[in-house]
């Protein structure tokens, strides 16, 4: 199997960039080094507002389809996804056009990325209808289906509770047959991990390794139960990385990090991937060992072109044969 990504780079803050006037040229610019420096996946957050434990609200933050379909024209091997779109903001209809042309733009590099959505604040500032975390879910799977078919069909129908399509036309189709690949974010062991088993071709989780192989083997009853090689599913895992050319580089980053998002211990030793080079590459090695087949970062300082090269290299160089045998 070919993993939807082995190595992404997520940007889920424009703040840095805000300042030189020049907002869209450098996200664009920390999108191409991350490509040249092997990264083999670009992600932004579905968010209209900057969250919290990221930024402020007021801080810049682009339409997720808007900023993807600019970085589509500017990168060329990198696949490109939302990490994840929130199924509350969009007709699922509208969601599997909007992707399709991402796809079509990048020459077959969309992904789409779904989950059930979270941010209330964001959902009550902007008059967006927030239902139940269960209205949520089923609307999630309905969302699914619904995108799945536009993707694969010439002219579906599907009519469910929330949702429906009725000879819904999806042109110019998707570069390949199949369709962008669909991930879901979230470990949720009775519905998230369950909708993974039943439609996905990849998920994304969080947390640390134990944390993750307790996911993967909940994952892995579900797909026993629903006749799925658990194999055939992409298991990524989202973190931050803070990667220096020292270990004392890589101290001074972390502990402004610490700062910046009131980071206590347990959440750091749950998201947190820092070090220097090698220090780095020991701990992806024990996630990879975990049983997962990619990882996606996000970095603090990922306005810094330098620090995106050296992320790159280091994971590329230290994983690239494994990434080619898989």
């Amino acid at each position: 199997m070919t993993p939807v990504t082995r190595f992404g780079l997520q940007i889920p803050s424009f703040s840095a960039a805000a300042g030189d006037g020049g907002l869209f040229e450098r996200v664009a610019s920390t999108a191409t080094t991350a490509e040249s420096a092997g990264f083999d996946s670009v992600w932004v957050m579905d968010h209209l507002f900057q969250i919290p434990g990221i930024g402020q609200v007021d801080e810049p933050m682009f339409e997720a389809y808007t900023l993807l379909g600019g970085l589509a024209a500017r990168t060329r091997s990198a696949r490109l996804g939302a990490m994840v779109t929130g199924v509350t903001y969009r007709n699922p209809a509208l969601l599997a056009k909007e992707v399709t042309a991402l796809d079509v733009l990048s020459g077959g590099r969309a992904v789409l990325g779904i989950g059930a959505a979270w941010f209330e604040a964001e959902h009550r500032g902007l008059g967006f209808d927030f239902p139940p975390l269960g209205e949520r879910f089923d609307r999630l799977e309905e969302a699914l289906i619904i995108c799945r078919a536009m993707f694969t069909e010439d002219a579906p129908s599907f009519e469910g509770r929330f949702y429906r399509i009725h000879g819904a036309v999806n042109r110019p189709r998707p570069v390949r047959g199949d369709g962008p690949p669909i991930l879901i974010g979230g470990g949720g062991e009775r519905r998230t991990l369950r909708l993974v088993a039943e439609h996905a071709d990849a998920c994304n989780l969080f947390g640390d390794v134990d944390t993750i192989r307790h996911k993967l083997d909940v994952l892995a009853r579900h797909c026993d139960e629903v006749g799925r090689d658990p194999a055939t599913v992409t298991k990524t895992r989202l973190g931050t990385l803070v990667i220096g050319e020292t270990t004392a580089d890589a101290e001074r980053k972390m502990e402004a990090l610490r700062r910046q998002r009131g980071m206590d211990d347990a959440t750091v030793r749950s998201t947190v991937t820092a070090g220097d080079p090698v220090s780095v590459v020991e701990q992806v090695a024990s996630l990879f060992d975990a049983g997962l087949d990619g990882l996606v970062f996000n970095m603090p300082d990922a306005d810094d072109l330098a620090a995106v090269s050296l992320a790159g290299q280091t994971l590329t160089g230290a994983f690239g044969a494994l990434a080619a045998d898989r």
